[in-house]
This record gives C-alpha cells, structure tokens and sequence, in this order.
C-alpha cells in the first residue's frame, strides 16, 4: 500500500442510546447510534412502538373513517 493516501485506523468507541458501548477500531471516532443488538426488538424479543412526533395518531385519524375496500369476485373462471 502506498504511503499517506489511507486513513488511520484507531481505536474508538461506539455508543448506542440506551448506554451500552463497543469498543472496536474505525477510521472515525466515537461513533454514536440510535440503536443496538442490546436494544433492538429483534434480539430482545420486546416489540416497542417508537412513535415519532405521533405518526400512528396521524395515520388513524387520517384513515379511520375511510370505507373498507371490497374485493371483486373472480369473474373469469370457467
């Protein structure tokens, strides 16, 4: 590899929002992120509503007076 022309690789932490930190080697330091393998419903088996700004109100008062949508009958059997 040439000389001058790639980044440094150093230590550095990474650090989830629910406190937890890894620590690891990156070409950038201290790392923060939003979400782990320590908090993520997947691994934990705990689902959790994150409810930005009240999308989910938003998305039932827009449709919730809206008519349930039937389904045509299959008018090409033979």
């Amino acid at each position: 590899m040439k000389d001058g022309i790639h980044p440094t690789y150093e230590p550095t932490d990474i650090r989830c929002a629910c406190g937890k930190v890894y620590h690891t080697q990156s070409t950038r330091k201290n790392l923060q992120i939003g979400i782990c393998a320590a908090c993520h419903p997947f691994f934990t088996g705990e689902q959790k509503f994150v409810d930005t700004a009240g999308r989910i109100e938003k998305f039932s008062k827009r449709y919730a007076n809206r008519p349930q949508r039937t389904t045509k009958k299959n008018l090409g059997s033979a």
